[in-house]
């Protein structure tokens, strides 16, 4: 069997720093990645591996502390969305310097969707973290990032796993890393929550309250609005994944649970790499 593969990453909010681990592993067991596309969070996690800086990427997101966290999470509460991610893409600059896509290691393209037109737009050239920004803003949430005039929004929308998107060549392997897979799941270790993520997730609460309507005690049967928009948009790009990975053949598929680790668990990035990685190796057959 040959050892190049053309890898594609799906989104799915934090769960996405398990692409991470995944691409570790299939390093590991000698394959080459000759290309990747992605979408949202796999979008972010492939632009910085074709850029040959995963490793300080890795480095930054494990050890950010709660409080690092939330100040790089700029709030504006508006229609648009509650997050404005000017911070976080400036900082991730710092680690990883901009560049344009055709400049990368190899080829890369990134996955949003131009909602004014309601259609895909797959960036293959231009500023990697303007495609990145593009693809990675979950409607409600993120406000929506414009370029030249045009808004966009999160790629999920329309292509959530872009395997039709991946340049391959002639005798690559088709790689996939599902992070919002439809099974059931076994947390790797219990770990006890620090005060730390206790204030963090007190913080995120208090986001959520400002964007949502609280829910009576005696109404608990009823939906806030900003819950409904999150289910609404994983029920869709469940729905759209899986008829994507069934009208494909893929030799390498990597399933990560949807119910591992929330879309908000930015947090955790060192457990939910692992949790890729632990993913990646039953993919490979490594273990059962």
């Amino acid at each position: 069997m040959g050892k190049n593969v053309a890898l594609v990453l799906s989104s799915g909010g934090a769960r996405g720093f398990a692409h991470i681990g995944a691409i570790k592993v299939l390093e590991r067991e000698g394959y080459n990645i000759t290309s990747v596309a992605g979408t949202s969070m796999g979008a972010l996690v492939g632009g910085i591996y074709a850029s040959g800086q995963m490793k300080e990427f890795e480095e930054w997101v494990t050890t950010l502390d709660m409080m690092e966290v939330l100040k790089l999470t700029d709030i504006s509460i508006s229609g648009k969305g509650f997050v404005k991610g000017n911070k976080i893409i400036d900082r991730m600059k710092e680690i990883v310097p901009d560049r344009n896509i055709e400049d990368l290691l190899i080829p890369y393209c990134a996955v949003a969707t131009d909602f004014l037109r309601g259609r895909e737009k797959v960036f293959t050239t231009g500023s990697l973290f303007d495609a990145i920004r593009a693809s990675i803003s979950i409607p409600t949430v993120f406000q929506p990032f414009m370029i030249e005039g045009d808004y966009y929004v999160d790629g999920g929308l329309v292509n959530p796993i872009p395997i039709n998107r991946v340049k391959r060549n002639n005798g690559d392997l088709l790689a996939v890393v599902d992070v919002n897979a439809d099974m059931p799941h076994e947390r790797l270790e219990t770990r006890e929550k620090s005060p730390d993520q206790h204030r963090y997730l007190k913080k995120i609460k208090s986001i959520m309250k400002k964007a949502d309507k609280p829910v009576p005690e005696h109404r608990k049967d009823e939906i806030g609005l900003l819950n409904l928009n999150t289910r609404s948009i994983s029920i869709m790009l469940n729905q759209i994944g899986a008829l994507t990975l069934k009208n494909h053949s893929i030799d390498i598929m990597v399933h990560v649970s949807r119910e591992s680790y929330g879309i908000y668990d930015f947090y955790k990035a060192a457990e939910i790499i692992s949790e890729g990685e632990a993913a990646a190796t039953v993919a490979l057959g490594l273990k059962g």
